[in-house]
């Protein structure tokens, strides 16, 4: 496993650097509870819109809240639940393509057809669909985005397990006596890992764009809790009088995004691994 990573590492300073400044990202959102100088949600009035000092070293928002404790749970909020949606969608998705793939007839008509009917709708147009059904919320943003992102994994896992399915090692273990369940588990699926995680890293940064989107239209995470997106509405009022407020969440979620975009053409330019 070790040489595996090294063998990803070396000799690529796109990924290395990516990867650095990712892992940064995640350990200070990890730890916000403990290294956080503040309480994100704490009011102080009188402190309100102060500029940087040693107390608040990027200053405070518009009710006296401090601006660089804020951006570190806001980390988690994005970080956070962009993975959790990419693990979720990444499972559901391996699994329908594969079962898709695998089993053909009419069983992957059915499965295909209600991919295509998904991906007829534009991801932000279906998402916002489907929260203004069940109201805002953060878990109806999960939830919704789910709903939308898993058909592209399926889809790609299933064009990947058709090919392989007519593989050697795929008869063999046919001939063994394996059962349908167990060629898709130790055969099919660790063969499609690999492109499914590299794309994967690319829709990460789509993720972290998407709940900072839904959280900046009031729809995504709820006041008083911290999240990039709905920082940078907040400080819409505040757009000439202090421009940081905006400028700090939306420099983040760019840096972010763009990381994850950088990492996964690497990636994909590394393993020879086509995009969507």
């Amino acid at each position: 496993m070790i040489n595996k990573w090294r063998a990803v590492f070396k000799g690529q300073r796109a990924i290395q650097i990516c990867s650095v400044i990712l892992l940064l990202f995640f350990v200070i959102a990890l730890l916000a509870p403990w290294i956080a100088p503040h309480d994100p949600v704490k009011v102080n009035l009188l402190q309100k819109l102060a500029s940087p000092s040693l107390e608040h070293w990027l200053g405070t928002d518009h009710l006296g809240r401090d601006n660089l404790t804020r951006l570190m749970y806001g980390a988690r909020v994005s970080l956070g639940f962009a993975t959790l949606i990419f693990l979720s969608s990444l499972l559901i998705g391996v699994i329908v393509g594969s079962i898709s793939g695998y089993l053909g007839g009419w069983v992957d008509s059915l499965l295909m057809r209600l991919c295509e009917g998904i991906m007829a709708f534009p991801n932000l147009v279906l998402v916002l669909g489907i929260v203004g059904i069940f109201g805002p919320g953060l878990m109806q943003v999960l939830l919704a985005l789910m709903m939308v992102q898993w058909v592209y994994y399926a889809r790609i896992c299933r064009n990947m397990v058709v090919s392989l399915k007519e593989r050697n090692f795929i008869a063999a273990a046919r001939i063994s006596g394996s059962s349908s369940w167990t060629i898709i588990r130790r055969h099919i699926i660790p063969n499609v890992q690999r492109p499914i995680v590299v794309m994967g890293t690319l829709e990460m940064g789509w993720a972290i764009m998407d709940i900072s989107a839904l959280s900046f239209l009031g729809l995504g995470i709820q006041p008083p809790n911290a999240e990039w997106g709905a920082m940078i509405h907040e400080g819409t009022g505040y757009i000439r009088s202090h421009p940081e407020l905006m400028i700090y969440p939306g420099a983040l979620i760019l840096l972010v995004v763009i990381t994850f975009n950088i990492l996964g053409e690497a990636l994909s330019e590394r393993y020879g691994i086509a995009k969507r």
